[in-house]
């Protein structure tokens, strides 16, 4: 029997009972979709997280902690293959106390070389980088938090109040160009030293990606540390040993993201504490991956539920049919043909289900990915939730050869047991047997 006779013998006994097989195409279809719909948010979760991770933060950044009584050996660092810059952040334990006209604003002071600020590639969101030793950069929300007496009384009476709400009033026009004139306030005492130092601003951050951080630090040029220190020690009542009054962090940025790995295994091996994205990535992806294979686990169960139609389907045409499979046994017809005539039924069966499957699967994703974000955002009172890059659901190719895979594999082995049985109908019985 030829292929193309095979494929008609077996649409033809589709066609006789159209209602049960509909009804079987059906379970195997809801079997198959549930399964891709339920993988597909673990999926979708995590790319939501992966593309956090790579928005918020450098992704060529690596964190270096160095050990307690040491200090870290910044040639032998840079000597490591693929280190594109290395920045240092020398926090003052002490305050900012900035003026421009009648405003003012407390801040955090950064120390830092902006030659390898320039190479780490860091961002601003207006300005450019200094190149004067008063020309400073200052963040995203200082100009905003630029007070004056009146605004920060109102701030104060605010508190606690429905008002809160109400944006505060700081600086209204640009920042760049603009002088401040800058003193140093203890923590301690709270006690702003009579020195003054004017700065130029001529850069401004970017605003982080993270909507809860509030940026208003000043970053300066490094070579402000001797002098800080000399007047904080001048002014202070107590002696100040350095290292109680400056805390540094150094961030090493790597050329691309595909060296971050290979930078941190060597510093690791240095014997320096370090993070990177990149181990956070890869935690990230273990964690998704255990998720993801529970996940398309019970997915698989309810296809597994759903082959027990297929096989009670396949049962009975078998059953129906013993007539029929003695005469094509009577004439020659093989056990082979017999049982691939009775597989291929079932594996249509599992394609058709798969394939509508898979096309409910696209539509109900784009339908979650597009309603849930309103739903949740009016539930939770943010309007602006579904403005946001949320995914709740993410069908990659891998899933769906996954699924069909899964899907079509058990609807084959649901028809493997009743395609056997027929290959072992007696042909004299069968013939006997009354139409």
């Amino acid at each position: 029997m030829l292929f193309k006779d095979q494929v008609d013998f077996v649409r033809q006994h589709i066609k006789k009972n159209k209602l049960r097989v509909f009804m079987t195409v059906l379970a195997a279809t809801m079997g198959c979709a549930f399964l891709i719909v339920l993988a597909s948010i673990g999926f979708g979760i995590q790319d939501t997280m992966r593309k956090e991770i790579l928005e918020d933060q450098a992704i060529t950044e690596v964190e270096v902690y160095q050990n307690e009584g040491e200090s870290l050996d910044i040639t032998k660092i840079k000597g490591i293959e693929h280190v594109h810059a290395i920045v240092q952040r020398t926090r003052m334990d002490a305050l900012a106390f900035s003026q421009i006209e009648d405003r003012s604003i407390e801040t955090n002071m950064l120390l830092t070389n902006f030659e390898e600020e320039k190479k780490s590639n860091l961002k601003l969101s207006e300005g450019k980088m200094p190149t004067k030793a008063n020309e400073i950069i200052v963040g995203y929300q200082f100009a905003q938090n630029l007070l004056n007496d009146a605004e920060r009384k109102e701030m104060e009476q605010s508190q606690g109040t429905a008002d809160t709400a109400k944006p505060m009033g700081g600086y209204k026009d640009s920042l760049i160009g603009k002088t401040i004139t800058m003193a140093i306030k203890s923590y301690d005492t709270e006690e702003v030293f009579p020195e003054k130092y004017n700065f130029t601003i001529v850069g401004i951050t970017e605003k982080s990606a993270k909507d809860w951080i509030v940026d208003t630090n000043v970053l300066l040029d490094e070579s402000w540390k001797d002098k800080f220190k000399d007047m904080y020690v001048a002014n202070a009542e107590e002696a100040v040993i350095e290292s109680d009054l400056f805390n540094t962090q150094t961030k090493i940025y790597t050329s691309s993201l595909e060296h971050v790995k290979s930078v941190t295994e060597e510093l690791k091996k240095m014997g320096y504490s370090v993070y990177s994205v990149s181990e956070q990535l890869e935690q990230l992806d273990v964690f998704f991956m255990a998720f993801k294979i529970g996940l398309i686990f019970v997915g698989t169960i309810a296809v597994l539920i759903s082959s027990i139609g297929i096989f009670n389907t396949m049962t009975m045409a078998v059953t129906e049919r013993t007539r029929e499979i003695g005469v094509m046994k009577a004439i020659g017809a093989s056990p082979k043909l017999i049982q691939r005539l009775f597989l291929m039924e079932s594996a249509w069966i599992g394609i058709i289900g798969t394939v509508l499957a898979v096309i409910i699967s696209y539509v109900v994703s784009f339908l979650s990915n597009w309603i849930l974000p309103m739903v949740v955002g009016a539930a939770l009172g943010e309007d602006k939730l579904q403005d946001l890059s949320i995914k709740f659901s993410l069908i990659p190719w891998q899933l769906v050869v996954i699924a069909s895979v899964i899907s079509i594999g058990v609807a084959m082995v649901s028809g493997w047991r009743p395609a056997r049985k027929a290959t072992k109908i007696d042909v004299i019985q069968a013939l006997r047997q009354e139409l």
